[in-house]
């Protein structure tokens, strides 16, 4: 079997519902609209997302970063005409903290199941992890939005005062400079920080843990030139290679409960799927 064959098997034994119809309908002509309807599913009547949509928070009520892993799904259906958007962005008003920025997670996650990293004070200031990205992806799609102008304002001051920084930080700013209208301003940061969201980065293609690799900051090719062709190609080739028997990939950061194993490999898989036919190793 190819490549994409072997995937539609993985995710037929291990994938979550969402991830078999995002793979459907990226992939096999499938429908876009289905997704949608699953990923309805996940939104609460507060606009947020939650019921495991991020599969490390497992409670049912919103958090900041659940409507990232919306935003990625939209931005890939190209549906960020959604009525989902606009209920999100309504509950991100509610949830700003002081500055125009969204916390990492809300003190509500206490009293759910989750993966152990997710801790917080008990008034959480704004991060740019998941607010750089929000807004980067509201930007990209030209979606107008009370929240989004003191939202953009917030990344950039906070930006401004960066001199080294985190890999999911790393991440999300990079969303947040690529589609930000700002382009003089942006091009200006990036080159300024390039160097330090570098050294987030492992090129060593055999590294164990939870480390962060090219792809990982460049899932799809970018106009901010952060690695060249040749690294690509090496961690494309890596990429590829690392699909497993049974067709898909697993995370390689920890798993606390058994069902995240495969609830996140159906997630990456699709993921992996997207980026190595963004870079042109898998047919259009």
């Amino acid at each position: 079997m190819d490549t994409l064959d072997r995937a539609a098997h993985f995710l037929r034994l291990h994938g979550r519902l969402i991830d078999r119809l995002r793979f459907e309908a990226l992939f096999a002509s499938g429908s876009r609209d289905r997704v949608l309807d699953a990923l309805r599913c996940h939104q609460n009547a507060d606009g947020g997302f939650g019921n495991a949509l991020e599969p490390d928070l497992r409670g049912a009520g919103s958090q900041p970063q659940p409507v990232e892993v919306a935003f990625w799904i939209l931005d890939e259906l190209d549906a960020f005409d959604s009525p989902m958007v606009a209920a999100a962005c309504d509950y991100l008003v509610g949830i700003t903290a002081a500055g125009g920025g969204v916390p990492f997670v809300l003190p509500s996650v206490r009293d759910t199941p989750r993966a152990p990293w997710w801790q917080t004070d008990d008034d959480p200031p704004g991060n740019l992890n998941p607010t750089a990205a929000l807004a980067g992806l509201l930007h990209k799609h030209g979606v107008t939005h009370p929240w989004l102008g003191p939202a953009t304002d917030f990344c950039w001051s906070r930006i401004a005062t960066l001199t080294q920084t985190t890999s999911y930080e790393a991440r999300a700013l990079l969303v947040f400079l690529e589609h930000v209208p700002d382009r003089e301003r942006a091009l200006a940061e990036f080159a300024r920080l390039r160097e330090a969201v570098l050294a987030t980065v492992t090129f060593d293609t055999h590294a164990d843990g939870a480390v962060h690799y090219p792809l990982d900051l460049a899932p799809t090719p970018s106009a901010l030139p952060l690695f060249d062709a040749a690294i690509l190609d090496v961690h494309l080739d890596a990429l590829a290679d690392g699909q497993d028997e049974e067709g898909g990939w697993y995370p390689n950061w920890a798993v606390w409960t058994p069902i995240v194993a495969h609830e996140w490999a159906g997630y990456l898989t699709v993921q992996h799927l997207k980026t190595l036919r963004a870079y042109g190793r898998l047919p259009a």
